[in-house]
């Protein structure tokens, strides 16, 4: 027979893959609406289904923003576009998907900023080259991310949680192997001395859960995963990156705290992304619907849900981002000396 925490942590879980699918139901009529159709861009594409590969599993921003965009997709160009969610080795298996499927428009990746900029260096060794097998399509904002802790826990702000580290064994939950989390967590260890332990899961859900039932001592994730745990005894004590979470006014930034580094000042996003080779006008085209599809009501109402105040930039706005934002993170994840593998 399952015992109450058993029980207790099934119906976090419930609850909190419910709160996360809400943001990917199907959209309302007046979604279609504001996707306006369009000729096809170049020969006869699209013909045939669109494949979106999501590297993550169902729920969370990731997938909530790669529903959204293939029935923008769909909207458009009056093709199906489905969403696969291929889970597993630190993304590896969604990305491997991607990166060896023809550059003809079919086949979509969605993934985060970590799985395609840090891992080159994370891991020695991968089975696609991640400066040439893939190119950019759109980079989804993410907002800041929330550092959240068990309330039970007594800490209020980022240095005491850097006491209570060095104090008490630590782990802190990461949703993917190498990502933003266990960068966090890796410099925490090397500039305050702390052993914090990163413990990853396969998604965010999972991780808020655990941490609710306080088999964590510190989890770092989006807002909407935070917020269906917020109400059980988890506390934000802080944001990453440079500004301040909207649905969290009142919650510093880890920058406001005094951290040092480059790292925390950072932000990332989900990478839409292609195989390298796919024609330029099938690139634009699938730029264009994103930057279309974010100003829908359906778009305004995920972003309010994620606490994300920024849109997607067009395919010229997102490759220069891309060439400015990668190799400081290439650099980060380099000095942090991380290896996966």
């Amino acid at each position: 027979m399952a015992n109450a925490q058993d029980l207790s942590r099934r119906r976090l879980l419930s609850l909190a893959g419910a709160a996360a699918a809400a943001v990917a139901l199907p959209p309302a009529r007046a979604q279609t609406s504001e996707i306006k159709p369009a000729q096809r861009p170049t020969g006869d594409w699209p013909s045939k289904p669109i494949r979106i590969v999501v590297a993550f599993p169902p729920g969370g921003l990731t997938d909530a923003y790669a529903r959204m965009y293939a029935d923008q997709l769909t909207a458009k160009f009056g093709v199906t576009a489905v969403v696969e969610n291929k889970p597993g080795a630190g993304a590896i298996i969604g990305i491997d998907t991607v990166a060896k499927s023809p550059p003809d428009g079919y086949t979509l990746l969605m993934t985060t900023s970590g799985t395609v900029w840090q891992n080159r260096v994370l891991y020695t060794k991968l089975p696609y080259n991640l400066d040439k097998d893939l190119v950019p399509i759109a980079l989804f904002p993410s907002g800041p991310l929330v550092v959240g802790v068990p309330e039970k826990l007594g800490i209020n702000n980022y240095r005491e949680l850097m006491a209570y580290a060095k104090a008490n064994n630590t782990n802190m939950g990461s949703y993917a192997p190498g990502s933003y989390p266990q960068m966090v967590a890796d410099q925490a260890n090397r500039t305050e001395g702390t052993k914090i332990v990163t413990v990853n899961y396969r998604g965010e859900s999972p991780m808020w859960v655990d941490l609710a039932s306080g088999q964590l001592q510190v989890a770092i994730g989006s807002y909407q995963a935070f917020n269906t745990v917020a109400t059980r005894g988890v506390k934000a004590i802080g944001v990453t990156g440079s500004y301040r979470c909207p649905k969290l006014p009142d919650v510093p930034t880890l920058v406001e705290q005094g951290v040092a580094g480059r790292l925390v000042q950072l932000e990332g996003g989900l990478p839409l992304m292609a195989p390298a080779g796919t024609p330029e006008a099938v690139l634009q085209a699938l730029s264009r619907v994103v930057v279309e599809g974010a100003h829908t009501a359906r778009a305004a109402q995920l972003r309010d849900n994620f606490a994300i105040p920024n849109k997607p930039k067009d395919l010229a706005g997102t490759r220069a981002d891309w060439e400015r934002d990668v190799p400081v993170w290439i650099k980060v994840a380099v000095e942090l000396g991380i290896k996966l593998d």
